[in-house]
């Protein structure tokens, strides 16, 4: 433990337990789920620029998505790969904390906004596929994608800036792997009760105010595809929507778990693993469930693939 202060102008990041052999091999683990999920998000967002197939806004939203991927990846783990090659505990200054804590908060708002856009997008495919680019036009298109930014950076100041106008006189030891609100506020010695529930609150907003759009349009989309008479448009209409509804449960389900709760300062451990899902684990899946499964994408990085080794064979 470090010694009591009023204001800390420096945290100390615990990272990951255990011995120099385990941190090698989480090392070497993360930098490879790190790499990939760069790589994989990063030809998404180049297919979805150069590819005409791909100019959609179906596809407009997911280069919007995987960018956001690769931001809140690389908001976290490029410093917990640093840590886990550090002997000792990770020092960050307050600035540096700060800055970190607000990036991964409003970049998570982001995405649980533009989910819940993507969530109307579908339904609009599946529900009136020949009013769908009327509706979905370059102006609605462009109206969600900057609404989620700015919904999601704006709503988190007053959140992040709160946390640190707190006093940290108990320690300024974080026992995570990033500065993680939850055990920030379990080090601060101000009464923090209700500020955790106006943070509850903030927290049940976000996910909720996304996730309600998201199960009316998938009720309206099973309500469409139950009627569908054909199985072969039974299956096209749940490919569609298959990608996303995984995406969905995959960020909702980890996030619920993370920040939906009353209580804000639970266990290091448990908020660590959780906190690896949303930074690591689903960044690193997203590219996967939205190519495997989807034609469009697969013929344009077939297509692509060809392109870059065509000069290689003459």
């Amino acid at each position: 433990m470090r010694g009591n202060h009023s204001s800390a102008s420096e945290f100390y990041l615990v990272g990951f337990p255990g011995s120099r052999d385990l941190h090698q091999v989480l090392f070497a683990t993360f930098l490879l789920l790190y790499s990939v999920t760069l790589m994989g998000n990063t030809v998404i967002i180049a297919l979805v620029c150069v590819d005409k197939r791909l100019q959609s806004p179906m596809y407009f939203f997911l280069g919007h998505l995987s960018a956001l991927e690769i931001l809140v990846t690389s908001i976290l783990v490029p410093v917990m790969l640093w840590g886990l090659l550090l002997p000792g505990m990770q020092t960050v200054s307050l600035p540096g904390c700060v800055a970190q804590l607000f990036l991964y908060l409003a970049v998570g708002t982001t995405e649980f906004a533009l989910l819940g856009g993507m969530a109307v997008d579908r339904d609009v495919a599946v529900c009136n596929p020949l009013r769908y680019h009327i509706i979905m036009n370059s102006r609605t298109c462009n109206f969600v994608v900057i609404g989620s930014w700015a919904f999601g950076f704006l709503f988190q100041i007053w959140p992040v800036y709160a946390t640190f106008q707190l006093s940290y006189c108990k320690s300024n030891v974080v026992n995570n792997f990033f500065c993680d609100r939850g055990q920030l506020l379990k080090l601060s010695c101000s009464n923090t009760l209700f500020m955790e529930f106006i943070l509850f609150l903030m927290a049940v907003f976000v996910l909720f105010g996304s996730l309600i759009p998201t199960i009316v349009s998938y009720s309206y989309i099973v309500s469409t595809v139950l009627r569908i008479p054909s199985a072969s448009g039974w299956r096209k209409a749940c490919s569609t929507c298959a990608s996303h509804f995984t995406c969905v449960v995959i960020g909702y389900g980890s996030c619920l778990f993370l920040y939906v709760k009353p209580k804000q300062t639970q266990a290091s451990d448990y908020n660590r693993v959780v906190s690896l899902m949303v930074s690591v684990v689903t960044p690193f899946l997203n590219p996967f469930i939205f190519t495997l499964r989807n034609d469009k994408v697969l013929e344009a990085l077939r297509d692509g693939g060809k392109r870059c080794c065509h000069p290689f064979r003459n």
